[in-house]
């Protein structure tokens, strides 16, 4: 297996992103709202590649003294290798070298994997969000709003 290797993504990266995220996600952003919130300020993105293809994606955006994590995907063929806990450590150190203190994230509750990685890595549950996912007749799942310190 290649070596991992986490670069910063820009505007030329928006479509690869948009790519990533249609297949991570069932309800897929478009590449015009992935460049609109790349372009607010504080924002920021990095896209890792376990080989030569990019295999994960991640979007923040800092605003003060907190982060917070937009999206975190990573390719379905390429899970259970490292590169969330990968990708998301690169950006909460970009997160404090911008002056963060506090990261928040939003994550679906019935995410045992998402949830165990964020737990790993010291999120704890602040909060949730009734029916913030979309669903078919009414049926949106819960998000659960989870939070962690960047001090040093």
């Amino acid at each position: 297996m290649a070596p991992l290797r986490i670069v910063d993504a820009g505007a030329l990266h928006v479509p690869v992103i948009a790519a990533l995220h249609q297949q991570c996600f069932d309800e897929a952003w478009s590449a015009e709202s992935i460049a609109g919130l790349m372009a607010m300020p504080g924002a920021f993105g990095l896209i890792a590649f376990g080989s030569d293809d990019p295999a994960a994606f991640i979007l923040c955006r800092v605003a003060g003294d907190e982060c917070e994590v937009l999206a975190l995907g990573v390719l379905p063929a390429a899970r259970r290798a490292g590169l969330a806990g990968a990708i998301l450590g690169a950006a909460l150190a970009n997160a404090s070298g911008h002056g963060a203190r506090r990261v928040f994230l939003e994550v679906a509750e019935d995410n045992r994997a998402a949830l165990g990685l964020y737990s790993v890595r010291g999120f704890v549950r602040v909060g949730r969000r009734a029916g913030y996912y979309g669903g078919t007749a009414g049926t949106g799942g819960d998000a659960l709003i989870l939070s962690r310190s960047l001090d040093p």
